[in-house]
C-alpha cells in the first residue's frame, strides 16, 4: 500500500512557475513508476509526467513539454513537478499517482494522490 499526498499548488499569473511535490509512504516506492495527472473542470483527467522506479526513462504530454520537469528523489521518497511559464490552460488539479508498469501508460497507476490545485491567472 502506498499513500500519497501532493503539495505546491496554488494561484500564479500566467507566465509564473510552480513546483510541485508529491510525498509517498510506504518502503517501496523506489520500486514504483511516479507520474502526474491533471484534470481541469469539465474535462477528462489527463497525463502529464511520468517517470521510470530509476528516473532513467521521463515522459511528457505535448502540452508541458518544454515547459515541465518531472523527477523524484528516491531516498526522501519524493517525486516533483516543475512548471514553467505557465498558461490559463494548465488550470487544473493536479495528482500524483504510483504504479508498476510503463510510466506514461495510465493504466500503470494504482495508486492516486487526493491533489493539488493550481490555478493559473491570465
Amino acid at each position: 500500500q502506498v499513500q500519497l499526498v501532493e503539495s505546491g499548488g496554488g494561484l500564479v499569473q500566467a507566465g509564473g512557475s510552480l513546483r510541485l511535490s508529491c510525498a509517498a509512504s510506504g518502503r517501496t516506492f523506489s520500486s514504483y513508476a511516479m507520474g502526474w495527472f491533471r484534470q481541469a473542470p469539465g474535462k477528462e483527467r489527463e497525463f502529464v509526467a511520468g517517470i521510470n522506479y530509476s528516473g532513467t526513462s521521463i515522459y511528457y504530454a505535448n502540452s508541458v513539454k518544454g515547459r515541465s520537469t518531472i523527477s523524484r528523489d528516491n531516498a526522501k521518497n519524493t517525486v516533483y513537478l516543475q512548471m514553467n511559464s505557465l498558461k490559463a490552460e494548465d488550470t487544473a488539479v493536479y495528482s500524483c499517482a504510483a504504479g508498476s508498469g510503463t510510466a506514461y501508460v495510465t493504466a500503470t497507476y494504482t495508486y492516486w494522490g487526493q491533489g493539488t490545485q493550481v490555478t493559473v491567472s491570465s
